[in-house]
């Protein structure tokens, strides 16, 4: 077949996290099985324009706001491109809205559904209110209006769940869980710190929950001085201002250290040395950090909500608390790591655990869901 994707960003862009490599570890496989695959994705300042990975050809025109769906629908209409037998749209936030141009079978590809993200917006006071309100009014009235008849394909059950209180059938949702990528994760796993560590990995952004943390850092620092914490991810400037000036008003400089973004290989042991990770993001698509982290014997210690309720298992391989409470994220954190026998037992369940996500399995699925369609 030839299968095109529809996605806002595409492999390379600055930006690009979980979903973008969930996307591309499912194209990627297709192309193996003999598929052709096109993603049509957004433009940056530093992109080499077309190109081809991994048997992926990708084109990229438009900026990932607004422009990319703008400049799909031109291409798609007008543009010179062999026929598809199947177009994918993926959402993220704002979807292609192929529904209403394409004829051929489709398929909506969602991580997760916004609704509560579109507060966490980064655009500045009092513009961000923009977002907000056009994002809560319009979701999902996209999804009942457009996509109502729509396959839809996900990660997790919580996302499912969503798509139904918006009016897709459920018997139209298909739940691939993500696998985990662990290539580089180090052959023998080093010994955790001798100092008490807490990390933080992932975009360093509001909707990933980075204020939230630094208040989880203060609080198990206001209970427990002898701990430090770490802050792994890529963040835009302005949030690595506002990052470090919570952090002095925390008066926790001294305890935290900003990698940055790093390599697989440097991700892997750092989150191997680290004694728990703490995710406060709003909502995940799946949470494949916590599965990273699972692999390397670090519990996490998170918010429930979306995705993360689907890969952590409560009170087995980490442990939920309700959004916003910090504090009890932290209270969590300290009680896990200061009981070695329990967290002895969470950490052996987390590993095992880690085992049941492969992308082999998972493509396996997916090509069984697009050739089926």
């Amino acid at each position: 077949m030839n299968i095109l994707i529809f996605s806002w960003r595409g492999p390379g862009h600055p930006y690009a996290g979980g979903a973008e490599q969930v996307t591309h570890e499912h194209a990627k496989a297709w192309v193996k099985e003999g598929h052709k695959v096109f993603l049509f994705t957004s433009s940056y300042k530093s992109t080499s324009g077309n190109n081809t990975l991994d048997g992926v050809e990708i084109v990229r025109k438009g900026n990932q706001i607004l422009g990319v769906q703008i400049a799909g629908f031109l291409w798609f209409s007008l543009g010179k491109h062999p026929k598809f037998d199947l177009v994918i749209d993926q959402f993220h936030g704002i979807p292609f809205f192929t529904p209403i141009y394409v004829k051929t079978k489709k398929l909506a590809f969602i991580h997760e559904v916004a609704k509560e993200v579109w507060r966490l917006n980064p655009w500045p006071k009092p513009f961000n209110l923009i977002p907000y309100f056009l994002g809560n009014l319009f979701e999902p009235l996209i999804f009942r209006l457009v996509y109502k008849n729509t396959p839809f394909l996900t990660g997790a059950k919580s996302t499912e769940d969503d798509l139904v209180s918006w009016g897709i059938p459920r018997n139209n949702i298909t739940v691939i869980n993500h696998g985990v990528e662990l290539e580089d994760k180090p052959k023998k796993l080093p010994d955790k710190n001798n100092i008490k560590t807490a990390i933080f990995l992932g975009a360093v952004t509001r909707d990933k929950g980075i204020f939230d943390a630094l208040k989880v850092f203060g609080e198990i620092n206001r209970k427990d001085d002898s701990w430090k914490f770490w802050i792994v991810g890529k963040a835009e400037e302005h949030v690595r201002k506002e990052v470090r000036k919570m952090i002095k008003e925390l008066g926790i400089q001294e305890k935290v250290k900003l990698w940055g973004f790093v390599s697989n290989e440097k991700k892997f042991e750092l989150l191997a040395k680290a004694n728990v990770m703490i995710n406060t993001s709003a909502k995940e698509g799946w949470g494949l950090v916590n599965i990273e982290a699972n692999a390397v014997g670090t519990p996490v210690v998170a918010y429930d909500v979306s995705g993360c309720r689907d890969s952590i298992k409560n009170g087995i391989t980490g442990i939920l608390v309700n959004y916003g409470d910090y504090r009890n994220i932290a209270y969590e954190a300290i009680k896990l790591v200061n009981d070695q026998a329990a967290y002895s037992k969470v950490q052996k369940n987390a590993f095992s655990w880690s085992n049941n996500f492969s992308w082999e399995k998972a493509a396996k699925e997916s090509l069984k869901l697009v050739e089926s369609l």
